[in-house]
């Protein structure tokens, strides 16, 4: 069982999320907060798996809670669901934590889908902002990086969304291998996250056709 916590503003959108992930047999809603510090007071996200956090908080916004929860909960996976997709604001997020960026006009199942894939290690975005993203790395070629044939690989299937079970199972290779391949790509990528690093390899034309 998936356990989700939920910081929104709006009422009706915290219920609405609420309503649709509890249907789903597998996720189970545990905590739901109209803010940042709200949640900080109840002292309840480390029993969560996954928080979904809004960007346009009353008193702390959410590009900052991400940094916040990152801290006092490391293990606490955060995906940001807003109604905007400005550009300082997604890396703002991504830079202090975040997993995943999601547009709040996402659909029920792309939202359930979302959150399982983030779950088993991926890094879901919404396909506008996913570009933004690549966008803003392919700015920057002026970079000479020598990954392994190895790391290459396991580099393409990240870009690919597979897990790190995935991964491991498909290129023969132990999951904790797999890890250790990916902290080099990222080191030698200066990326804090998935998204970084796939977004780097795509504009330094290091993934894999």
């Amino acid at each position: 069982m998936i356990k989700i916590s939920i910081i929104e503003d709006n009422k009706y959108m915290r219920e609405g999320w609420e309503t649709i992930l509890d249907f789903e047999e597998d996720l189970c809603v545990i905590g739901t907060y109209g803010s940042c510090e709200e949640a900080i007071e109840e002292n309840q996200l480390g029993k969560s798996d996954l928080l979904l956090l809004d960007i346009e908080l009353p008193g702390m916004h959410g590009t900052e809670g991400v940094k916040v929860f990152k801290e006092k909960y490391p293990n606490l996976s955060t995906l940001m669901v807003t109604m905007h997709d400005e550009n300082e604001k997604i890396f703002t997020a991504l830079r202090n934590g975040a997993i995943g960026y999601l547009l709040k006009k996402t659909s029920p199942s792309e939202l359930v889908e979302a959150i399982k894939v983030a779950i088993d290690g991926g890094s879901p975005m919404s396909p506008n902002i996913a570009r933004k993203v690549i966008s803003s790395f392919q700015k920057k070629q002026d970079i000479d990086v020598d990954l392994s044939e190895m790391e290459q690989d396991i580099l393409t299937e990240l870009a690919s969304g597979l897990s790190y079970k995935a991964i491991s199972e498909k290129i023969y290779l132990s999951v904790d291998g797999v890890r250790y391949h990916i902290r080099n790509i990222y080191q030698k990528l200066e990326a804090k996250n998935r998204a970084e690093a796939v977004a780097k390899g795509i504009s330094y034309n290091l993934i894999k056709s």
